[in-house]
């Protein structure tokens, strides 16, 4: 996905805790949340592995961007999720 320069300088800044809030927010599940790659399926299919070592983990761009392309949410859906403002 493409966002805009404001949108991912907001992006950039979240913790893996923060993503996998929003994730189970937007009603993705977790596969096995015990291990340190978590799995989560969303109802839809679609399917992202978030790399969760610790709350406080940023992640960089090019991680970023492949985690957000597996989400596929637009800026409209992280602005309803309260990812983004």
């Amino acid at each position: 996905m493409n966002y805009e320069k404001n949108v991912w300088g907001q992006i950039r800044n979240k913790s893996a805790g923060d993503i996998i809030k929003a994730l189970e927010k937007d009603g993705f599940i977790p596969d096995d949340p015990l291990r340190t790659e978590r799995i989560y399926r969303h109802p839809d299919g679609r399917l992202v592995s978030i790399h969760y070592h610790s709350n406080d983990r940023c992640y960089g761009p090019k991680l970023l961007k492949g985690l957000f392309d597996d989400i596929a949410w637009s800026e409209a859906d992280m602005k309803r999720l309260k990812f983004i403002k």
